[in-house]
């Protein structure tokens, strides 16, 4: 019989049906500000169409992982939505599933300490999956990666713990990325959760090796570290701050570098994490042949969406026409004679006659007034602007309004700012 090597798809088959799938999805995601304030980041839309969580979910089922754990924890009820009305078609009698894993104090009275916390207290879960390997894998990132490779790596390396890695520039990773450090052979020799100043790779000045927050362990190693770590005073119960700096010097550590499996270069990875960031990722996806390729029949990104009409454009007449250029419209949108370009609208947008709109992005359920003119902006689901509103052209009078502009300019509104009470406390 033929060996299995790591390139043969039979053993990459094998190592992907005898893993289970961990992703971290209870993260706050407080640099975008009011964009998070009722929602967690992994529930954050993203592409006229997708949530972020859409794209770590996708790749584990088009790299064939089917069972898949989702962790959650902050304000998560748009995400456990999401998640029962788009994900709950696996057929259980195959072992397929994808399991929502709410924070429910089941080890002590806490909530999820760190991500490690996280995975031990569900650890009597991941007993009975009964995996070889687990994949841990953040989920509010936007990229499309084959994770059988990934384990291919693994375990050809005879690794403990594999760590997904990304090369970037210092000043974007400083304090906000895990920094590691490794030989000639990729094992991983140093490793700094969010440092002020990360250590850049030899030979390539201004550019570090960032961590992408995705981690393969062997299943009784990872147990084992876990459960250690809970044992452990003074920790932050953290993969990053605590676990791997522990282990790289006495076990098989190794960092996988994420790159385009065709050209062998850096590969496409977002950290859509602030407000100028998620502004910039969705819009590059107007540009005529963006990174992100949305449109890969043999890769798609799966996700749940409202069962609604195609988009429709009306009015015909010299002053009052309605257009887009250079923009992504999704299903349910209506452009009634005003003018979109450069921009993305999500799902149930209505723009109104005289309107126009530029370089923004438009999430579900907005209605555009009439006369209006949006510059630059993030306008939050649900938000209603009024007739005439001028946005995006003149950031003092935005911040006077209560509108928040970012450093490079995008000025964000949301429905609260707008007194439109969406979210009723009391």
């Amino acid at each position: 019989m033929a060996p299995q090597t790591k390139n043969s798809p039979r053993h990459v088959s094998l190592l992907t049906r005898d893993t289970l799938a961990l992703v971290l999805a209870g993260g706050k995601g407080s640099r975008l500000h009011e964009l998070t304030d009722w929602r967690a980041k992994p529930a954050m839309y993203f592409g006229g169409k997708f949530r972020i969580i859409d794209f770590p979910l996708s790749n584990c089922i088009n790299s064939g992982i089917r069972r898949i754990g989702v962790l959650t924890q902050y304000k998560a009820h748009s995400l456990i939505r999401h998640l029962q009305h788009g994900w709950s078609w696996f057929q259980a009698g195959r072992q397929e599933f994808v399991e929502i894993l709410p924070a429910s104090q089941r080890v002590g009275g806490e909530w999820y300490r760190g991500t490690a916390d996280a995975v031990y207290q569900n650890l009597d879960i991941i007993r009975t999956h009964g995996p070889s390997q687990v994949l841990i894998l953040a989920g509010d990132h936007v990229y499309k990666m084959d994770y059988g490779s990934f384990l291919a790596e693994h375990a050809e390396r005879d690794s403990d713990m594999t760590v997904s890695c990304f090369e970037m520039p210092v000043e974007e990773a400083a304090g906000q990325m895990g920094i590691m450090t490794v030989d000639e052979n990729w094992r991983v020799i140093g490793f700094d959760e969010k440092p002020e100043k990360p250590n850049e790779v030899p030979g390539k000045p201004g550019i570090c090796l960032a961590s992408m927050g995705n981690y393969i362990f062997n299943t009784d190693f990872l147990y084992e570290q876990v459960i250690k770590d809970a044992d452990t005073p003074d920790t932050q119960h953290d993969f990053g701050h605590n676990i791997i700096p522990s282990i790289i010097e006495e076990y098989r550590v190794y960092a996988y570098p994420f790159r385009d499996a065709k050209t062998k270069k850096q590969a496409y990875w977002r950290d859509v994490g602030t407000l100028d960031a998620f502004w910039e990722a969705n819009m590059e996806l107007v540009s005529v042949t963006p990174q992100l390729n949305l449109y890969d029949r043999r890769w798609p990104i799966y996700t749940h969406q409202w069962q609604s009409p195609p988009a429709k454009f009306v009015h015909d007449d010299p002053d009052r026409r309605g257009s887009a250029v250079e923009s992504m419209v999704a299903g349910g949108c209506v452009v009634s004679g005003a003018e979109v370009s450069r921009s993305l609208l999500f799902s149930n947008v209505r723009v109104n006659s005289y309107s126009s709109i530029s370089d923004s992005v438009v999430l579900p359920g907005t209605l555009i007034g009439s006369n209006c003119r949006l510059n630059r902006c993030i306008i939050d689901a649900g938000s209603a602007i009024p007739d005439g509103m001028v946005v995006g052209e003149n950031a003092a009078d935005d911040r006077e309004r209560g509108f928040r502009v970012t450093d490079k300019g995008i000025t964000l509104v949301t429905p609260d700012m707008l007194g439109q009470q969406l979210h009723y406390t009391r």
